[in-house]
């Protein structure tokens, strides 16, 4: 696909959506890849998904004023988002450590590669058991010689550990995962029980999503930044995080902006009540627990759905919610590792090594399709009425970006440091601190795109609504 163009890329989603093909009319999006360095096409991705996100807002807008607003998306501001936690400073401090030590590629006994994600401190410690060696890079290194990688792959897989086998894309290909991700469009928006419509609340706010209220009970990058997203068109996005629950400190900061945060233990029975509670007097039910897992608490699509007629339930998961590897942990870097990318980076600009993309582009494209569905499903309430499901996972975007084609000398593409994109960056006071960060790359005319909170720490706030 040598000619695939932001503006493609963005017609399939909007496209795929069903959504009005004239409000692609509306939409002006600049730069053309390489925007970083790789053979993908990182940059279409980001300016697409970014754009579908701010034009699906100016549409559900225009649902309550009747007229259209244009939406601009520069690829270079769409990429620095698609970086947002690389470029987080906090008082002119260091750059973010975003992982621990172990995390990374090691060489195999049978000359493989597999990569370990140690990020989570028990994650680290189931991996270290069954290696049987001490915590450090080298002891890690010399136990995995000891090991065939695809036994490995599996060994740390079953003991729900977090580690990807270095595959080619034909080696993902043959995988049943695979097939079962290939049977997937690269979104699902499914009306999953009936409902009265919900037309937006009237409002002279200048927010888009003014009085629709988001429960956000997600982790890391792909999740929060569907809240995020949401957040930053002026959704009441407020975070559940369970106290036991680990976090990456830089990570709570980058995508806490905009929301709330408060603490609710879904191991308990008042738990539970508390965010059903929420949940009855919320829009959108934001969720990247594995699929299953919290329709074992009680708190499943269907469920919901009884519960609050209208629901927009939104699941990110890593693999997708088919197939035999639908319950395997997961993060980006590992399905970029499982599914053939970081095989193919490596072997286009010649590294001995994996090597992966230069952001997380299927978690920040997946929050974006998360935000975009949402929003989408919002407006089919509001005109048609219904209850919702919206589904994406890292393993379908990934797959999307890599049918998109590629750019031979991609890889030779300079790199974009924190000075390059000053301009695309904001200062807020918060409680951790001063926090630079990356704005929102969508421009809507009349209803900007802007983070109206601070971050703040996990549990900051009361479970309830504002």
């Amino acid at each position: 696909m040598d000619d695939m163009t932001p503006e493609l890329a963005l017609k399939h989603i909007w496209t795929l959506a069903g959504c009005d093909p004239t409000a692609l009319h509306s939409v002006t999006l600049t730069g053309a890849d390489p925007g970083l360095p790789s053979v993908y096409r990182v940059g279409s991705l980001a300016s697409a998904s970014i754009a579908a996100t701010g034009l699906a807002a100016a549409e559900y807008q225009r649902l309550r004023t009747g007229h259209r607003q244009h939406v601009t998306v520069e690829m270079r501001r769409a990429l620095a988002s698609f970086r947002s936690e690389r470029y987080l400073r906090v008082d002119d401090g260091p750059p973010p450590a975003l992982r621990d030590p172990v995390t990374g590629f090691y060489e195999t006994r049978d000359g493989r590669w597999i990569q370990l994600h140690t990020n989570f401190a028990h994650h680290l410690r189931g991996v270290l058991q069954v290696l049987g060696c001490e915590n450090d890079p080298a002891a890690v290194a010399a136990a995995i010689r000891n090991w065939d990688g695809a036994t490995l792959d599996q060994t740390l897989a079953d003991a729900g550990l977090c580690a990807a086998l270095i595959r080619t894309p034909d080696e993902w290909a043959a995988l049943d995962q695979a097939k079962a991700i290939r049977g997937l469009p690269l979104f699902e928006i499914e009306r999953i029980g009936d409902a009265p419509a919900e037309p937006p609340r009237a409002s002279d706010a200048d927010r888009t999503l003014t009085g629709v209220r988001v429960l956000d009970l997600s982790r890391i990058i792909a999740g929060p930044v569907a809240g995020r997203a949401l957040a930053q068109h002026g959704a009441d996005v407020l975070m559940i995080n369970g106290p036991h629950l680990p976090n990456i400190a830089p990570l709570v900061i980058d995508n806490g902006r905009g929301k709330r945060s408060a603490l609710v233990d879904l191991r308990d029975a008042a738990g539970r009540e508390v965010l059903r509670g929420l949940a009855a007097d919320a829009d959108v039910f934001l969720q990247a627990y594995r699929p299953g897992a919290l329709a074992a608490r009680g708190f499943g699509p269907e469920e919901l759905a009884r519960a609050r007629p209208g629901i927009v339930y939104v699941s990110v998961s890593a693999y997708g919610h088919q197939g035999p590897w639908a319950q395997r942990r997961g993060f980006d870097s590992l399905v970029q590792s499982a599914s053939g990318i970081a095989f193919t980076e490596r072997q286009a600009a010649g590294w001995n090594e994996p090597k992966h993309l230069p952001c997380q582009a299927l978690d920040h494209a997946t929050g974006y399709l998360a935000a975009f569905g949402a929003m989408v499903a919002l407006a089919r309430r509001a005109t048609e009425g219904g209850s919702w499901h919206v589904r994406v996972s890292l393993a379908q975007t990934g797959r999307w970006l890599q049918s998109l084609g590629q750019i031979a000398d991609g890889w030779q593409a300079h790199d974009v440091t924190l000075d390059d994109v000053r301009d695309c960056l904001t200062t807020v006071e918060s409680e951790f601190g001063r926090v630079l960060g990356v704005q929102p790359a969508e421009v809507l005319d009349e209803t900007p795109a802007y983070f109206a909170l601070p971050p703040a720490r996990i549990g900051a706030h009361e479970a309830k609504w504002a």
